[in-house]
């Protein structure tokens, strides 16, 4: 096996060619005689030598290093026009051609269009100048090739002088596309744009983005290398590095490019894919460069040289790594195959190329491959015809098949149909047979609107020339110590995706995801790229999201915003999460707490109802204000206990607008009751002429009620239709949604609880006035300290309800609403409620007229002592006594004493007990 396999690397080795060029015809490569010649331009030499570094005279010169694969296209396209004018496409017609070997230079490729350009039947090949080639025949009809596309454009310049139509089976640069610039170029093949676009997919599906790129310094692979560069940005793909190597294997500079360049992979450990537009011929130079020092990548190849034989064969070429390409698509060539088992039968005369390998193949055949480079580097023109001479030829049946590249052999037959077809359309109405029956920029028309069938489909030259064919993805794969190049999967170029065969060929596709190669390590889900220094965007680092973004995807180079409010996400988030919604629940512990109090409250009210109730012909609750007033207070309070309900759960517009409006009013109506019952304690203790004349104006309880409540009652009713509360969502909170009221004015808010302060300030100072009334009774001081209560209570409120937030912010007015409502409702009712219990015997009408009297006799024995002139040894003084009988010790037969000391006593008459009694009887009515 490793004999058979240098047999074959022998034929792919550069040797020189035996024959020089004399004379023109010496310089075809292969012919045959037809009545339409069809020519053809392939590089069946990888070089042409140059003898001296700068040519002194205008010698064609011989060419080297034979190509298996282009040999095989110029059969593939012999083989195409042998099999067509056995047939009856062309009625009788029948085709020649005429195929040159261009050796990849651009300069022989020109030597060979200008004989194409040469006139029909000149004797000496003359190209004859003209200003309209409209009826020029010349000795060609059309052109296959050229197989690079920096010899195709050239070429088509030239060719386009006359419109001569040419068609290549490998010439992929876009360029060639313009039909400005190119107007008479047709090809088989897909242009480069595709196969950029589909190595760049490729790339960025398999997680790439920090690659080395390696190409020919010539139009080829500078066009390439551009139009991959803008796949590759569109793609998120970086290149890392940019290798040019010489077009040319004579350039003195080759092989130091080559070192260069396997030190720059070698040194980009981070590097891991290659993509290489290269010659074959380069690519085997690189390759053996790379097996020598041990490089292991991903190598993405080119169309040119995916399906290479002679490359895949290279001693160790599974140590390179991971070789994937993308070929033209290939078809069926069981004809071509058979053909090339008989082609040993075939005369050479008209075949140098045959001959030329027929040569090659008997001197190299037993050489080992090690070997084999100094046998042709070491062959002169006169050695290689001795050595040919002294060996018997060799024929091997199967080399060639092996070598077969289906993609090229394809597109290449595919290229001489197009043609023969275009000429059976020429030749309808026309006798072909006359090679001036029509002229080249004719067929170029007709060949505009030809239709190829290729495995049942019909495929037509689009508008730019090009025939748009897919790609076969290709895998080589080490098969029991041999590289196989199998297909991986077929890409679309219209539809720009991979097609996979099967299950196993996908597997093959998604293993090579394994390699990384990354300028920076991927970014997690919750994770997004910041761009460092590097001029790079691929190099980065990466970063959390912050709070309420997120990222789903690996290498985000931004975090998405949650969408609203309403969602949230954490630092280094993959999702948004929606957002809990908050309010005081029936359920919360604190609100249940608050809730038992209000029914305490709501319980505290129904017994002091149903105490009144039963004792309400008692002095104590007739001093109240009686029945009627003490059910108004106590009813004013149990709305104010049911206004806290409307603060607990979910809040709603109905429940916004109620809590406040109820609590408001309600308690306006008690503050109201209580202000009324302070104004009737002040009348009936009052001794000051002039305070009970203005208390006795005023004194209008039903009016005073009335109209205190409606007042507050316009407010709520001005604030609920111009500036109603509302349900607000509170986004403070960054994991929560606060569900609250929004008093809607907080203005209106303001004037609601001023006005309540307001008439409780004024309740506050009637009974602070009346605060010294009888011990057992003084209700007035109680309704003082429950206004001190409800004042202390709301003062400590504002800046709580300023400053607190969250859902427990409701529960912070409802605290303060139980504290004041409690206050006043226990201030003013529960030292009634402790008389009529617990002190029966005070409760009683003898008790009250005692207890009035005893008060209203030390009310009326208040005297005002007049201005006393007191003589003083030392010296004269006045002063000014008043005072009162407090006790009986101070009162010598209803006379009241009283002494300052050191001074002269004073007697005042006391108020005789008929007139107390008359006094306390009026207060006991009043009240």
């Amino acid at each position: 096996m490793i004999f058979i396999s240098f047999l074959i690397l022998c034929f792919v080795v550069s040797t020189d060619i035996a024959f020089s060029c004399q004379n023109t015809d010496d310089f075809v490569g292969a012919s045959s005689p037809g009545d339409i010649v069809i020519g053809g331009l392939f590089a069946v030499h990888s070089e042409m030598l140059h003898p001296e570094e700068h040519p002194i005279k205008p010698v064609i010169q011989n060419c080297a290093g034979f190509e298996i694969q282009i040999f095989l296209q110029t059969l593939a396209m012999i083989h195409a026009i042998e099999v067509i004018n056995n047939s009856t496409l062309l009625s009788g017609v029948t085709l020649g051609y005429e195929i040159y070997d261009t050796c990849a230079e651009v300069t022989k490729a020109m030597a060979s269009a200008l004989r194409f350009l040469s006139k029909f039947n000149s004797s000496e090949d003359v190209v004859e100048f003209k200003c309209n080639y409209s009826d020029y025949i010349p000795r060609i009809k059309a052109v296959i090739g050229a197989s690079y596309s920096e010899v195709s454009m050239a070429v088509s310049r030239l060719l386009a002088l006359q419109l001569i139509p040419q068609v290549s089976p490998a010439s992929s640069a876009e360029i060639l596309s313009d039909k400005i610039r190119f107007p008479s170029f047709f090809r088989t093949i897909p242009n480069d744009f595709h196969q950029t676009r589909a190595m760049a997919h490729l790339i960025c599906e398999s997680g790439w983005n920090w690659i080395g790129v390696i190409a020919t310094d010539d139009d080829n692979g500078r066009f390439a290398l551009d139009s991959f560069g803008v796949q590759a940005m569109a793609n998120n793909v970086c290149i890392a590095f940019k290798e040019m190597l010489p077009a040319y294997l004579s350039d003195n500079t080759f092989h130091t490019k080559v070192d260069r360049a396997i030190e720059k992979i070698v040194k980009e450990t981070r590097v891991n894919v290659i993509v290489v537009f290269m010659r074959q011929f380069h690519v085997l130079k690189l390759f053996k460069k790379a097996v020598e020092k041990n490089v292991n990548k991903i190598w993405i190849a080119s169309d040119n040289w995916s399906a290479a034989v002679k490359i895949s064969t290279i001693p160790n070429i599974r140590q390179l790594g991971t070789i994937v390409g993308f070929g033209f698509k290939s078809g069926d060539i069981s004809a071509f195959q058979d053909f090339l088992r008989n082609l040993h039968e075939k005369p050479t005369d008209n075949n140098k190329f045959l001959h030329e390998y027929i040569m090659l193949l008997s001197i190299c055949a037993h050489l080992e491959y090690h070997d084999f480079q100094m046998c042709i580097s070491n062959q002169s023109q006169d050695d290689l015809l001795q050595n040919v001479e002294n060996k018997h030829h060799i024929w091997r049946d199967d080399f060639l098949n092996a070598n077969i590249e289906p993609g090229f052999i394809h597109s290449t037959t595919f290229a001489v149909y197009a043609i023969a077809q275009a000429i059976k359309g020429q030749c309808k109405d026309r006798n072909c047979k006359d090679p001036s029956a029509f002229t080249p920029w004719e067929l170029l028309e007709e060949l505009q609107k030809v239709t190829v069938i290729d495995d049942g489909k019909e495929i037509k030259f689009d508008s730019n020339g090009d025939m748009s064919t897919s790609y076969d993805v290709l895998l080589w794969k080490d098969i029991d110590g041999h590289m196989e190049i199998t297909t991986m999967a077929e890409y679309d170029p219209k539809k720009g995706h991979f097609i996979f065969k099967d299950e196993e060929k996908k597997k093959e596709f998604l293993d090579l995801k394994k390699v990384q190669s990354t300028c920076s390590q991927h970014c997690r889900p919750g994770q997004m790229k910041k761009v460092t220094e590097s001029p790079h965007t691929c190099c980065y680092e990466c970063v959390y999201c912050p709070e309420n973004h997120y990222s789903n995807e690996t290498d985000m180079d931004y975090c998405y915003r949650c969408n609203n409010k309403t969602y949230w996400a954490p630092v280094n988030s993959t999702t948004c999460y929606r957002k809990t919604i908050h309010f005081l629940v029936w359920t919360d512990w604190f609100a249940i707490f608050l809730l038992l109090l209000s029914a305490f409250g709501v319980l505290l009210v129904l017994t002091i109802s149903v105490i009144f109730t039963k004792n309400l012909n008692t002095p104590v609750v007739k001093a109240s204000g009686g029945l009627t007033v003490c059910y108004i207070i106590l009813f004013s309070h149990f709305l104010i206990f049911l206004s806290t309900v409307f603060f607990i759960d979910e809040p709603t517009k109905f429940k916004c607008k109620t809590r406040q409006a109820l609590f408001g009013i309600s308690f306006t109506l008690c503050i109201s009751c209580i202000l009324i019952k302070s104004l009737k304690i002040l009348l009936a203790f009052s001794f000051d002429p002039k305070l009970q004349n203005f208390l006795k104006r005023v004194y209008k309880p039903i009016p005073t009620v009335v109209i205190c409540t409606g007042i507050q009652v316009i407010i709520c009713t001005f604030w609920l239709i111009f500036k109603t509360p509302f349900v607000k969502q509170n986004f403070s909170i960054p994991r929560a949604i606060i569900l609250e009221c929004n008093e809607g004015s907080v203005v209106a808010f303001g004037i609601m609880l001023g006005y309540i302060a307001a008439l409780a300030f004024i309740c506050f100072i009637f009974a602070f006035k009346g605060r010294k009334l009888p011990e057992n009774y003084n209700e007035a001081k109680f309704i003082t300290f429950g206004m001190l209560i409800y004042f202390i209570a709301w003062i400590v409120f504002i800046p709580v309800y300023a400053t607190t937030f969250g859902k427990y912010l409701p529960a912070v007015e409802i605290i303060v609403v139980l504290i004041s409502n409690y206050g006043i409702l226990c201030c003013t009712f529960l030292p009634k409620c402790y008389i009529i219990i617990y002190k029966q015997e005070t409760n009683t009408k003898s008790a009250f007229l005692k207890m009035i009297y005893t008060y209203s006799s030390k009310s009326a024995g208040s005297v005002a002592v007049s201005q006393v002139s007191l003589d003083s040894k030392s010296s004269s003084s006045q002063a000014t006594i008043s005072g009162s009988c407090k006790s009986e010790k101070n009162s010598v037969n209803g006379n009241c004493h009283f002494q300052m000391p050191g001074q002269t006593l004073i007697k005042a008459k006391a108020l005789p007990e008929n007139t107390a009694r008359t006094m306390a009887r009026k207060r006991l009515s009043s009240i």
